[in-house]
């Protein structure tokens, strides 16, 4: 599989860190656990998003659009970083948001709702929980081409097929770190949203014939509805690369028992682990994402799940901004 033949734009400079958390694995008293530090990529505020942008960015450079258009929760770092990529790049930007919660987005709001209007879209669309966000997209888009416009959709968390090679890149990057270190990795772990960060990196350790298995960490949908969703990703994402070997069900794990009652509410969990990162490592988490892949992280430590696991990696795909949104919940759960 050669990543190296698709158009890309380049974000970051360099890789980011993949860092040992020994306080962290001490009070755990399960495997060495390193954290992969996706936050600090490129593009404003950083976070997983931006390995999926480089290559949808390039994509509609390509095609010579003159306007982005995507979608997300009313938090949504995708959207943030989207946005930040649209404007280095010059292009005009639109953004469509769901309110998963009736009322929760505010024009006056902070966390990401304050780097929206830094990064100053053209239209802010806010929508109720039950819209399809890919309908209302399309119909902008449909209003920018009538206006004169070349409108690019970038999906939903930069899910598709080619927004997935991001992290297939992101596995490569960490195997050649491990190896740097002297280090096996036995486990991954990461968040599973909308998909693409679990689905790439399934496919990158698979192309390397490696043995490390990846678990996602559902933060919204169904369990079903979710590995179905990134069993897909993964078999387009190697189809599109010209992937050496299958991606086969067995592959695809997803754990959903830390969810709590829906995607971006607080848990006791997802708190106790953010305070275990904060107050042990000086790692800072954010509730509806890494906060509760970062509990489904410590449950597979004390439930025995990681126990023959010598070395665990967790994938920490950024979303800080949102954390100053919550106050106080992200504390108490």
């Amino acid at each position: 599989m050669q990543l190296s033949r698709f158009p890309r734009r380049y974000y970051t400079s360099g890789v980011t860190p993949l860092q040992m958390l020994p306080r962290l694995s001490a009070a755990l008293g399960g495997p060495t656990i390193y954290v992969k530090r996706d936050d600090l990529l490129g593009l404003v505020a950083g976070g997983s998003k931006t390995r999926k942008l480089e290559f949808l960015m390039a994509e509609a450079l390509s095609l010579r659009a003159d306007t982005i258009i995507t979608a997300g929760g009313v938090q949504s770092n995708h959207c943030r970083l989207t946005l930040s990529a649209a404007t280095i790049e010059g292009l005009h930007k639109r953004i469509v948001l769901k309110e998963h919660i009736p009322g929760s987005y505010s024009s006056t709001g902070g966390g990401n709702n304050l780097l929206y209007r830094l990064l100053e879209p053209e239209q802010i669309t806010v929508v109720d929980g039950n819209a399809n966000t890919d309908d209302v997209m399309i119909g902008i888009a449909e209003e920018v081409t009538a206006a004169g416009g070349n409108p690019y959709i970038v999906p939903s968390g930069g899910s598709n097929a080619l927004g997935t090679l991001g992290y297939a890149r992101c596995a490569d990057e960490i195997s050649e770190q491990s190896r740097a270190l002297g280090v096996s990795v036995d486990h991954v772990i990461c968040a599973s949203g909308s998909g693409g960060t679990q689905a790439g990196l399934v496919v990158g350790f698979a192309e390397q014939g490696s043995r490390t298995a990846v678990t996602g960490i559902n933060v919204s949908d169904a369990h079903d509805t979710q590995r179905a969703r990134v069993l897909a990703l993964a078999r387009d994402a190697s189809s599109l690369a010209g992937g050496s070997y299958p991606v086969t069900e067995d592959m695809i794990t997803v754990r959903d028992d830390f969810v709590g009652a829906g995607y971006s509410l607080p848990t006791s969990s997802m708190s106790e682990a953010l305070t275990l990162f904060a107050q042990l490592e000086g790692v800072l988490l954010d509730p509806v994402y890494t906060g509760k892949a970062a509990a489904g992280l410590v449950g597979m430590i004390r439930d025995g799940t990681l126990r023959s696991a010598k070395s665990v990696v967790f994938v920490h795909t950024g979303g800080t901004p949102a954390l100053f949104s919550y106050g106080e919940a992200a504390l108490t759960g």
